[in-house]
Formats: C-alpha cells, structure tokens, sequence
C-alpha cells in the first residue's frame, strides 16, 4: 500500500501539481514567520528574530505548491509590501489578536495596501493570529477593528488561528488550495 501512494503522489505532482504565490504581510511581531514555519511543518518556536526584508518558504499541500514570501512588518519595510503583493494569488495580512493597541495601525496599514491599483481583484484573508491568548480580540473585533466591510472588490476571509497551538491551519491551507488556479 506505501508503494502505491507514494506512486500516485508522485504521478499527481509530475502531472498535475500546481503551483501558487502568497504574501504574507501584517504589522511586526503578529506572528507571520512563526504562522509559516508551523504551516511549513515545522516546530512553533518562541524565540524568532524579526524578518528583514523578506523570507521565502514553500508549502505543500496535496498537489499544491505554495510560494508563501513572509515580509518584515518594521515601518522600514512596510514601503515594499505592495510591490511583492503584485500578481499573488492570495495576500495573508497576519494581525496579532492580543495588541488590541495595534489594530488601528493594522487597519491604516491594510487599507494603504489594499488602495494600489495593482492589487485590485487579489484575495484577502486576514488572520487573528494568536487566538490562544486571553484576552485577545475575537474574529469580529479584528473584522470591526481593520473595517473590512469597507473593503470592496474583492474576495475576503477572515480567520482566528494560532500557531502556537496549530488552531485553524487547516482551514488555512484549503482556503488557500482553492484559490490555487485562480
């Protein structure tokens, strides 16, 4: 039986594996490398040092292949999230659950982003990060929070999730698997 499997998985990859491009962007210390190690399939570890730049990783899932680039969310580098945003089929804008502080300047920073016209008509799906934390924002205080009823023209979703505890990556990895031919 692990022949057989192990030869279909390879059929499926050679002749009908897709590949696909995400972003990943959000506000520093929301959890977006750790939420792409854990996606990876990887171990959550609590000592990441903020991303400069960029980092890229690729995810698999069934016979996808995601490219997901991990921006820093630092101000310095909050100038170039539109321009790695281009022509993704998804864009993860990560927030962290527990700053309720920080969600105005989440919410300044998506709409920023999301008014190029270069990324009109791409997928959005905001994720909670952190949702095992007390006291964190619930998934409508983040909708609430970045105004996402204001955001027209595209396909959005919204989900709590936690890398620490794996909460909702599944979900996460179909939402994405079915917008991997678009």
């Amino acid at each position: 039986m692990g022949l057989f499997t192990w030869l279909w998985d390879w059929l499926l990859y050679l002749f009908w594996s897709t590949e696909m491009d995400v972003t990943i962007v959000g506000l520093q210390n929301a959890g977006k490398t750790s939420l792409v190690r854990v996606l990876a399939g990887q171990d959550f570890t609590l000592d990441s040092i903020p991303t400069v730049a960029f980092n890229k990783r690729e995810v698999k899932k069934g016979h996808v292949s995601i490219r997901c680039w991990d921006l820093g969310g630092q101000v310095k580098f909050r100038n170039m999230w539109e321009r790695y945003c281009r022509d993704v089929n998804a864009i993860i804008f990560v927030v962290d659950a527990a700053d309720r502080d920080a969600i105005v300047v989440a919410k300044d920073e998506l709409h920023s982003l999301l008014g190029h016209e270069t990324l009109e008509g791409i997928p959005l799906l905001v994720l909670a990060n952190k949702s095992d934390v007390s006291g964190k924002m619930s998934v409508d205080e983040v909708i609430e929070g970045l105004e996402l009823k204001r955001v027209v023209h595209r396909e959005i979703s919204c989900y709590g999730v936690s890398a620490k505890e794996e909460t909702n990556l599944e979900a996460v990895l179909q939402w994405l698997v079915a917008r991997s031919g678009k």
